[in-house]
């Protein structure tokens, strides 16, 4: 991994969101457009100043043809690009990069440009008025193609989509791709609009918090007794990864590695549903990528979980307790950055897997904010969770991310100090 970039809810770009992960900073707040809507849930974690953004970096033309997750994408794509050492091509620059490509997945795709453009449009009989970019918007490889324009990127160009483990799950499509040598880099992350017509059906089915709106920081609460379900989000984040022969050829600092990982389905068996994960499949997901990278259990220092503040979470640590073997008093320090952020939906596991990499480079692991009052069922592992910022120079994290369709997604990183 030699770059990064971030739209996150609680910072944009990767000094500020680091700075905002070692404070602990909240990025959950009420939404107007929720409360109007009559959601139940009223809170939220957008980005903030993103048009501003957006309009310093692109021209009117592409403004026009983009919808926020397109603007998510695409901003966090140009940092982690420039911050690989990257150059951005110019627009008249007819050169392609053969060896480069990218995943970048989203899980609801381009929703919001349906309620608002299209569906009026076309029930009010003006469909001609919606122009010449509402397909773009519209179709979920909308965002990987975007990006593919903004730098020329000739290798596999694609969007995933895999629910709430997209983001996670796209990291390690690119590294195989590397790995099997189809390509020198690849560009992955994942990215998600928001907004109250990509949220309503979670609070339909009341996942959502219900019970936080007159304190939106406190809200997401993933691990807590008090949970009263997730705090919906959007934004994006994007890694760049390549082979080490070409990252040290370049001689560009390397952040860390993507050792290992591993995808795979519950099959929505024992206990496992289109809602719930399948918690054999979680262990073997979280095993298989820990033996891919070839890391015992014991070597593990920190897990970043997916941990979203429902009635799962007890379930997800039982089962990271019982994949690494690691009891009471010997569960890696854990941490949930959707207590800081919400849950990003298709961009949750890309934007987690940029903070656990900081995490890693940084010295440190974040604040797992609101779990004051640690659920029963996880009050063993009390002692692992990160209440406080705490300083660790932790040489493997462990990165999951667990989906709707009870799909699966684990990544395997490690520190390379040796190679910076």
């Amino acid at each position: 991994m030699t770059g990064l970039g971030v739209i996150a809810p609680n910072a944009n770009g990767v000094a500020d969101f680091e700075l905002a992960l070692r404070k602990g900073h909240s990025g959950v707040r009420h939404h107007e457009g929720m409360a109007d809507a009559g959601l139940v849930c009223q809170v939220a974690g957008m980005p903030d100043g993103v048009d501003a953004l957006a309009e310093a970096s692109f021209s009117e033309l592409d403004l026009r043809a983009m919808n926020a997750g397109q603007r998510y994408a695409a901003l966090a794509a140009l940092e982690a690009w420039r911050a690989a050492g990257l150059a951005v091509p110019e627009p008249d620059d007819d050169r392609v990069d053969w060896d480069s490509g990218a995943i970048l997945g989203t899980g609801i795709g381009g929703m919001d440009t349906i309620v608002e453009r299209v569906v009026p449009l076309v029930a009010s009989r003006k469909a001609r008025r919606l122009g010449s970019t509402a397909v773009e918007q519209v179709m979920a490889s909308g965002i990987s193609a975007r990006v593919s324009g903004l730098l020329g990127l000739g290798n596999q160009v694609t969007t995933n989509s895999s629910a709430c483990a997209t983001g996670v799950e796209a990291l390690w499509m690119g590294a195989e791709r590397i790995r099997a040598g189809q390509a020198e880099r690849m560009l992955c992350g994942g990215a998600e609009g928001g907004g109250e017509y990509i949220w309503a059906g979670f609070d339909a089915m009341r996942v959502l918090c219900r019970n936080r709106n007159d304190e939106p920081a406190r809200a997401s609460r993933p691990m807590s007794a008090s949970a009263g379900g997730f705090v919906p989000g959007c934004g994006a984040g994007a890694i760049v990864l390549e082979s080490l022969e070409s990252a040290v050829e370049r001689g560009v600092p390397i952040l860390a590695e993507v050792a290992g990982g591993a995808v795979n389905c519950g099959g929505h068996r024992g206990g496992g549903s289109m809602t719930a994960p399948n918690p054999e499949g979680v262990r073997r997901c979280i095993t298989d990528a820990l033996r891919c990278a070839g890391i015992d259990a014991a070597e593990v220092d920190v897990i970043s979980g997916h941990l979203t503040a429902t009635g799962a979470d007890p379930k997800e640590v039982a089962a990271w307790a019982d994949a690494l073997g690691r009891g009471p008093g010997s569960l890696p320090a854990i941490t949930s950055t959707k207590s800081l952020v919400g849950h990003t939906l298709g961009a949750a596991g890309a934007i987690e897997c940029v903070a656990s990499v900081l995490m890693l480079r940084g010295g440190f692991v974040h604040a797992s904010i609101n779990c004051e009052d640690v659920h029963p069922e996880i009050a063993a592992h009390a002692g692992s969770i990160a209440h406080e910022t705490r300083a660790l120079e932790a040489r493997v994290l462990m990165k999951a991310g667990f989906g709707f369709g009870d799909v699966n997604a684990a990544l395997a990183f490690r520190r390379m100090d040796d190679l910076v």
